[in-house]
């Protein structure tokens, strides 16, 4: 398990400041929701935290290793959804325990279809069991059930809180209602 902490970050591009001094610690094993409107810097501030960006100013800590769903689902696109899941599991890959959640998250019937034939909603899916079974201390989650109906909105977010496993989870989020349903703390970007 492992704790994050952000410490005064600012991100700059151009002209244009995304982060402007935001700070706060997360414990380990809990769920932060970060929230706030778009272009408030959600996602780069996912990003800084992964340590795929550099803040300009100000310091990380987290020294954990991250599960991702990120705004794109970057899914391997001639793979079916057996296959990405292998793919990134590589030795650990455990058909029984990927076929449960896939199972869990309704894609119980794909079968070989690729993922480029996936609905957006299916995408969305297949993009979570990923970052749920891919070895992490932490996950960073960015809008992860954008585009999902109420019923996949309710299987993934019982997917989330079941195999979670004491895993930090920053989710970004539109919907107090995921951050409700996740017993989140919620910290608005703008207010920090």
């Amino acid at each position: 398990m492992s704790v994050i902490t952000a410490d005064h970050l600012w991100k700059t591009y151009g002209e244009k400041t995304v982060l402007r001094d935001v700070s706060f610690r997360v414990e380990a094993g809990e769920t932060l929701c970060l929230m706030g409107p778009s272009g408030v810097g959600k996602t780069t501030l996912l990003r800084v935290l992964m340590g795929l960006e550099t803040a300009d100013r100000g310091t990380v800590a987290a020294d954990c290793r991250f599960g991702a769903v990120f705004q794109e689902d970057r899914l391997l696109e001639g793979l079916d959804a057996a296959g990405n899941l292998r793919f990134v599991l590589g030795r650990g890959y455990d058909d029984g325990q990927a076929r449960a959640l896939l199972a869990e998250l309704g894609l119980a019937d794909t079968g070989k279809k690729a993922a480029r034939d996936f609905s957006g909603g299916m995408r969305r899916r297949l993009a979570l069991a990923r970052a749920l079974l891919a070895p992490s201390d932490a996950l960073a989650l960015d809008e992860p059930f954008t585009g999902l109906d109420s019923e996949s909105r309710r299987q993934c977010l019982a997917a989330l809180r079941d195999h979670a496993h004491g895993r930090t989870v920053l989710l970004v989020t539109h919907d107090a209602a995921d951050a409700s349903a996740l017993g989140s703390r919620i910290v608005t970007l703008g207010e920090v």
